[in-house]
This record gives C-alpha cells, structure tokens and sequence, in this order.
C-alpha cells in the first residue's frame, strides 16, 4: 500500500516572528525646561537606528516545511528549521519514570551528579508506581520504597505513591497504569516534549507532542541536566480516510499498519496518523467527565490506542497532529501509506509478533483458554465500553475466564458509576458480572508483562487446548495488550492473540478466536 515517497521543499507552515525595532518620534509637547538659549522646536529630520545585517539562519523564510514532529523539536531545540538525522539538544518538558526504571534511573543520576544533587526541576519531573504493585514479591516493593525515599529527598511534586496494597482506593495519590495516567493528571500538552523510561511513552502523541521511550542512562542525564542529545527521526505519513465501520475499532487500525510495515518498518521513524478517519477519532461520543478537573473526550483514547503500538514497528514516536491544518505535499516525509478504512475487517496479531496479522475470521478455529482485557493500550474506559457494547448486544455469557484490569482508579470508577449508552441505565460492571467475567481487579500494568507470578492474571502454567484439530499443551489468550512475544504475559509457552476489546469480548462468549461482527451486525 505504500505511494511513492515524497519529498519536495516549500515555504514554512509557522512564522518566525522577527524582533520588533523601536523607532523615536519627536513630539510637539511642551516640557517645563527653561532653556539657555532659545531653540527652534521645527523638527529637521529623523534618524533610522542601524540595523546590522542578521544571518540567514535566523530570519527570512525556510525553504522546506516541516512535520509535526520536526515542528516539536525545532522549538525544543530553540532552531528555526531542522532535518532528519540532524542531532540536536531538546530542551524536556516531563521526565517520567515508573517502578521498574525509576531505582534504575535515580543510580545513574546520583552515579554521574552527586549523592546530594538536586533533580533539574522538581516540578516536571514525574512518577508513577504501576507495574509491579499488587504482588508479594519483596524485590518489587523495594522498587516502589526507593522511589517514596528518593521523591522525599527531592520534593517530587509529581509522585503518585501506593503505600496500602491491600485496598488500592485507601491510596488518593495512587493511579495506575503510567501512559494512561499522564494523560488523565495533564501531563500530556500539545507541542511539548515528554521522555519516560518505558518504550510505550509513545502513546502521549496522541496529544500533539513529541513523547519517547528512553533508557535508564538518559533518564539520569535529563533528571539532571533537563536536556538531551536526539537525532531528529524522518516522518512516515500514514493517511487514514473513510467511515470508520462499527465493528472496527482503533486497535484494528494498528495492528493494519504494523502488518503492512512489519515490526521494524518504522524503526527510529517518527510514525505521523492524518486523514478523516483519524480526524473522526476526535469527535464526541460521548465525554467521560473524572473526579478532578480533566475531562476526557472518549475518542480521544482511540488516538492514544493508535500512537501507543508505534513503538511494536519501532518507532521513535507517533503523532496526531493536534490542529486541523491540511496538510500539503510540500512537507517532507519518507514514506506515504494511504488506507481505506471502510474496506477494513477486524484483525488479530497471531503468536509470537505483532506483525503477525490475520483476519479474526480465519483464526475461528483457535480454541482459546482466557481472554485479558486491560493495559495501557486496551484498558481505557473507551475500551471496556466497547466490551460491554459487545457483551449487552449478545446477552451471552462467557465461556473462558475473562480478566477485567482497569489501567487507573478513575477508570476503575468509570467502570462502576457510568451508564453504558443503550443499557437501560446499567454500568460496565453490572453487564461484565451478568456475562460472567472476574471481577474488576486493581489498577496496573498487571499480566501485560508477565511480572511476579503472582501477579493477576498471570499466565503461569501450560493448559491443555485444542487447536486446529491438534493437542497441544499452552494456554491460549486473546488480549488487548500490545505485545505477544514467547513468555510476554508469563509461560513462554503462552499463545496470545493481540486484538481489539470488540474481538476480545466476541472470543470471550464463544471460546475461540471470533470476529465481533456475529455479535454486533
């Protein structure tokens, strides 16, 4: 599906805004001076300021427009203009930094400034325990004890500390999963830069900015120093246009691209997502209003699902661009990919890659053992929306353990206090113990990566499933995480099935791999 690449040069899409010059005028008011001598108050001529000859670098047009994501950067960097593959330093609004990376994070940083060093701006950077929380494991809630003792040290304004894990509602400051949380706090801002020691940091792109995973060493660095040394990544356009189907949502979208491209077709590319479909992502369905001051438009997760899996074809980043502007064939991308959403059915990622794509169609005779829906990517209020949509339409039951894993508290509490448009009133939870699922479980990152073994929903041991007419002995998930790799979500003989939460739910009710379209057409 890829056009042929574009590249050409134009004007700039943003105005640099030359320094204003100040010119005196004489004026005609009379001021109380007694002079020595009298003086004719006719003006004879005004004199012009000198004005020196500034370089070009830094006034006039630029010849060639920019992407978004090079639009970010050059402000970052304080530039005019920049190009792919130019290494620049970038000036990061946030630092984020969780339970596994964090301890990590502080070593190097206290390694390389000083045991008694103070973080560059305690104010941007922030923390978030999520991954390895509700477990007994003693390593893992060393991970949490060093975070709590280093943001004292520093007055952290931003940490979202878990001290009761018996109960996550006794802990106000806790909110789960990180990438989903950055956005419900604000951290997420349109033409900012955000870094996190996590490789899913893409998913703030949805926002307008330029946000990336990083690695310890360069955390330590920007805790430090607030910068970093980046090569600007060259754009890949992916133009999404048509009516979006109802069956299809986001997450068939990507696990699209990422079939078309492969795991390293995007690798340090920056993967930018325009046209009508994409644009629609954005309009109201409904608004989830939380209990703070952020108001979170429902579609605004579908963009979040879209730049969450960049990284799965190795992006550097994925962006929306967060105005309305058209873009022109004047901007410089590698690579165009044009899709017809409406010509598109619902879609799996096979073991063991997400590039692994088939139609959920062809996998219905993949008998399954659970279905996980939750994570970063397929664990927002949109997503279990989706799941009880699925589930009220049906008025099935489920017939494999099917794990409900919120990403935050306050998708938790959506969960149980929003009405499900079209059920008489009734809320996500009271649909998914009328179908038969676990209960809702505490907010984290949970199986998605396996974690401690005891860790909710963890695939721990092989099961004994019946595939394509074969015995085989591994348990078989289809889930709405973003990764399916040998030993991803715990046994590294799991077989998981990367879907959407429609799929997911459609698999849950009848026991094999199954296109949602049965229950929702």
């Amino acid at each position: 599906m890829p056009t042929s690449t574009i590249t050409a040069s134009g004007s700039t899409s943003f105005i640099i805004k030359k320094k204003e010059l100040g010119v005196s005028t004489f004026s005609s008011t009379s001021f109380n001076i007694i002079p020595k001598k009298r003086c004719s108050k006719k003006v004879v001529s005004v004199m012009t300021p000198t004005q020196s000859q500034r370089p070009p670098s830094t006034t006039g047009s630029v010849k060639t427009a920019l992407t978004m994501t090079e639009k970010i950067l050059a402000r970052a960097s304080e530039r005019s203009a920049l190009v792919p593959g130019e290494n620049v330093w970038v000036n990061v609004d946030v630092l984020m930094t969780h339970d596994v990376c964090g301890p990590g994070t502080i070593g190097i940083f206290k390694k390389e400034f000083g045991e008694n060093a103070k973080v560059w701006d305690r104010e941007k950077i922030v923390i978030i325990p999520d991954h390895y929380i509700f477990t007994s494991d003693e390593r893992a809630n060393r991970n949490v004890d060093i975070l709590r003792d280093f943001c004292g040290e520093q007055d952290i304004k931003y940490f979202y500390d878990i001290k009761d894990l018996g109960d996550f509602r006794a802990n106000p400051d806790y909110k789960g999963v990180c990438h989903v949380a950055l956005a419900q706090e604000g951290h997420c801002r349109p033409g900012e830069v955000l870094l996190g020691t996590d490789s899913h940091t893409c998913n703030a792109g949805a926002f307008g900015q330029f946000a990336s995973g990083i690695g310890n060493t360069d955390a330590g660095f920007v805790m430090g120093a607030g910068k970093l040394l980046l090569k600007v990544p060259p754009t890949l356009r992916f133009v999404m246009d048509g009516e979006m189907p109802s069956y299809l949502l986001a997450k068939d979208l990507i696990l699209q691209i990422i079939g078309e491209i492969s795991v390293a077709g995007a690798t340090y590319k920056s993967m930018e997502f325009v046209g009508s479909t994409v644009e629609s992502l954005s309009k109201l369905s409904y608004i989830f209003a939380y209990m703070s001051t952020t108001v979170f438009h429902a579609k605004m997760e579908e963009r979040m699902t879209l730049c969450n899996m960049v990284v799965e074809a190795g992006g550097k980043n994925g962006v929306v661009p967060a105005d309305s502007n058209d873009y022109i064939s004047t901007l410089r991308f590698l690579s165009e990919y044009r899709f017809d959403v409406s010509k598109l059915e619902p879609l799996v990622a096979k073991p063991h890659s997400p590039d692994n794509r088939a139609l959920a169609r062809e996998c219905k005779d993949v008998k399954i053992d659970r279905v996980y829906i939750g994570s970063c990517t397929g664990g927002k209020t949109e997503d279990f929306f989706a799941v009880a949509k699925l589930f009220q339409a049906s008025g099935k039951k489920v017939k494999v353990p099917t794990f409900i894993v919120p990403a935050t508290q306050k998708v938790w509490m959506d969960i149980y206090s929003i009405p499900v448009p079209g059920s008489g009133g009734k809320t996500c939870s009271q649909i998914f113990e009328e179908a038969g699922c676990d209960t809702p479980a505490s907010p984290s990152c949970g199986a998605c990566l396996g974690g401690p073994r005891d860790t909710y929903a963890r695939m721990n041991e092989p099961q004994a499933s019946h595939i394509m007419s074969m015995n085989c002995l591994f348990s078989v998930c289809v889930s709405t995480t973003n990764r399916n790799f040998p030993g991803r979500m715990g046994h590294k003989e799991g077989q998981i099935y990367l879907a959407s939460p429609y799929t997911a739910a459609a698999s849950a009710l009848t026991g094999f791999v199954t296109d949602p379209r049965e229950f929702l057409q």
